[in-house]
């Protein structure tokens, strides 16, 4: 049986504050961030920058103000680690696909640890696969799976400050058997998988074109 279609929707920085991200963000790429918001069900915040039509980079961190959720927060923010490793520097810890059957695809990619939940932020309407411990498939290397309400993608709304993503990178420890699930959904010309090693940690990172040239966020 054939998979439900999935194409790239957005790329994730996690960070300890959103400041932080933000400053990240531009140190790298030279483009100030915009847009966003308060995500008030999971207690989450962001910025948004377009990457081309359909796609966008999102820097997300804890909102302080925002309410602890009775569920875990999505990729994995309420980790004690993950918070550890954020405070040092923010991190592009995952990628995001979208479908048009968000609870086929979730079923098929993460078995039975997933709640597909209904999100909202400001006019936006979507559906998100979160995982029932908030861990992240694949340690982010499996995309992330969510279908947007309405026709009108919310990159097609965003700021085009001319960035671009080249291609995605990532390295694990188990690459081949991640690379398997990411053919299966048809993804495998998105991402280059590659075996950890002295000079590869595990991780994603992402090339992306901007006005000043190629760089690398991981």
């Amino acid at each position: 049986m054939s998979l439900p279609a999935a194409v790239l929707d957005h790329l994730v920085v996690a960070a300890y504050t959103l400041e932080q991200g933000l400053a990240y963000v531009q140190d790298h790429i030279g483009v100030t961030m915009t847009g966003g918001g308060k995500h008030a069900a999971v207690g989450t915040y962001n910025r948004v920058l377009k990457l081309g039509p359909g796609q966008y980079l999102e820097v997300i961190a804890i909102d302080p103000e925002g309410r602890q959720p009775d569920f875990p927060r999505w990729f994995n923010l309420d980790d004690p680690g993950c918070q550890a490793r954020l405070k040092i520097r923010p991190h592009l810890i995952t990628w995001v696909v979208r479908t048009d059957n968000v609870d086929a695809l979730a079923k098929a990619i993460y078995g039975q640890r997933v709640c597909v939940r209904p999100m909202q932020r400001d006019g936006l309407r979507w559906r998100f696969a979160f995982t029932d411990d908030g861990s992240m498939p694949g340690d982010g290397l499996i995309p992330h799976l969510i279908q947007w309400d309405g026709r009108i993608h919310p990159a097609e709304k965003m700021q085009d400050a001319g960035c671009r993503l080249l291609g995605l990178d990532g390295a694990h420890n188990d690459a081949a058997s991640v690379q398997r699930v990411v053919s299966s959904m048809g993804l495998e010309h998105l991402v280059t998988f590659h075996p950890v090693s002295k000079q590869r940690s595990p991780g994603l990172s992402a090339r992306i074109k901007t006005p000043a040239g190629v760089v690398v966020l991981d």
